[in-house]
């Protein structure tokens, strides 16, 4: 029995060019890398990029990575990233990243992605590389995912340290005991770059009380 080539190329999206280079040999490759996808072999990630799904590549498509590569420069963020570091309860539908570009948003089989831009001197702030199964994604460390939550969020009264806690406590929900572990540090880089910075500043002054 012929092995699959997809299966060597693991959980990596992968450009349409390359899937075409795999099945160079048949008449049409374009109608081929459909009709795998028809079939439920590959996932359609946007126009020309793809990802193998987990029942032929025998591995977790890993929705991070995904992410990483549909729009780019850019890193998870946001709710979801405050989801997967345990400082909220509910369980966030919508995959949340940050970029450099235009806030946009991509749909497919997978669910819903969605990029919010900011400025390329605040981009690079508490961004960490995280490994997991043998890939790297990149994801915003959590003092920047909140950072990033916080100035995404559409009104919080600057000068209010109170408006700020209720926003925490009974919007967010946040795991309030969770802000003793954060780095400050990491907060006020955040705090420099100008966006809500006198929110960010009543941040450090909650974690410190």
């Amino acid at each position: 029995m012929t092995r699959n080539p997809l299966i060597d190329l693991g959980n990596i999206p992968i450009q349409s060019g390359t899937l075409h280079s795999v099945f160079e040999r048949w008449a049409s490759p374009q109608e081929k890398v459909l009709r795998l996808e028809r079939d439920g072999q590959l996932i359609r990630l946007k126009r020309g990029l793809y990802v193998v799904s987990s029942e032929v590549s025998g591995r977790d498509v890993d929705l991070r990575l995904c992410a990483n590569h549909i729009y780019g420069p850019s890193y998870v963020s946001l709710q979801w990233a405050l989801r997967c570091y345990g400082m909220i309860p509910e369980r966030v539908m919508m995959m949340t990243s940050v970029t450099t570009k235009h806030s946009r948003t991509f749909e497919n089989a997978l669910g819903t992605f969605y990029y919010r831009q900011v400025p390329h001197r605040y981009f690079p702030i508490g961004i960490r590389e995280v490994e997991h199964d043998g890939i790297v994604c990149l994801m915003a460390s959590p003092e920047k995912a909140l950072c990033d939550t916080i100035i995404a969020a559409a009104y919080i009264p600057s000068q209010s340290v109170s408006a700020l806690r209720e926003y925490l406590e009974d919007d967010l929900r946040l795991d309030m005991d969770a802000l003793r572990t954060l780095d400050i540090g990491i907060i006020e880089q955040c705090a420099n770059e100008g966006l809500k910075t006198l929110t960010l500043r009543n941040l450090i002054k909650i974690i410190k009380q």
